[in-house]
C-alpha cells in the first residue's frame, strides 16, 4: 500500500509541475496508430528509474477499450519486499485523434500525464513510450522477454531519439515471482 502511495504522490507530482500532455522535442508518436490491435497486456522489459517503479518485478500494463470509449489502464508489478502486487488503475484518451498514438493518461481525476508510443513494431510486437520530457522510457513487449536482435534494435532506436540507455532498467519477469 505504501508503495501504491508514493507512486500517486510522484505522478500527481510530476502532472502538476509538467503540465504533461505534450511531448519532447524530437519526438514523434506513431501515426496510423490502431488501438484495437494495442489493445490487451504488454510486458515491461525496460524502463528508466523512478521511484514508482522501484522494488517492483514482472511489472506489465492493460489496456482495455471501455464504453465510453476511453482506455481503462491497469499497471501492475510485484513488490519483492512486500511479496505482494502492487497495482494503479487509471484511464486515458487520445491528444488529438485515435490514429495518432499520443495519449494522456490519468490515475488521478483530472489530472494527466502524457503517454507517446513513438516506436511500434509492425506486428505490435513490441513498443517504446515516452512521456512529455525524455525522463520517462518504457520498452513494452507482448512476451515477457525478447530475442537480443528485437532488445539491440529497440535500443538503437531509443538511443538514437536522445534517451540514454546505459541508465535503463532491465526489471525481472518470471511466471512465478516468488522465485
Amino acid at each position: 500500500m505504501q508503495l501504491l502511495k508514493r507512486m500517486a504522490a510522484l505522478l500527481l507530482v510530476t502532472v502538476i509541475l509538467g503540465g504533461c500532455t505534450g511531448k519532447p522535442d524530437n519526438i514523434e508518436p506513431v501515426t496510423n496508430f490502431d488501438l484495437n490491435k494495442y489493445l490487451g497486456t504488454w510486458y515491461e522489459i525496460a524502463r528508466l528509474d523512478h521511484s514508482f517503479e522501484r522494488g517492483l518485478s514482472n511489472i506489465q500494463a492493460t489496456y482495455r477499450l471501455k464504453s465510453d470509449g476511453t482506455v481503462s489502464v491497469v499497471n501492475r508489478g510485484w513488490n519483492t519486499e512486500e511479496k505482494q502486487w502492487a497495482q494503479a488503475v487509471g484511464k486515458a484518451k487520445f491528444v488529438t485523434t485515435s490514429d495518432i498514438a499520443h495519449l494522456k493518461v490519468s490515475f488521478f481525476g483530472p489530472f494527466y500525464g502524457s503517454y507517446v508510443v513513438f516506436y511500434l513494431a509492425d506486428d505490435y510486437s513490441l513498443a517504446l513510450v515516452t512521456s512529455y520530457n525524455k525522463d520517462y522510457f518504457w520498452m513494452l513487449s507482448r512476451t515477457k522477454t525478447i530475442s537480443k536482435d528485437k532488445l539491440d534494435h529497440a535500443l538503437e532506436i531509443a538511443q538514437k531519439a536522445g534517451f540514454d540507455t546505459s541508465k535503463f532498467i532491465y526489471p525481472k519477469q518470471t511466471d512465478n515471482p516468488l522465485l
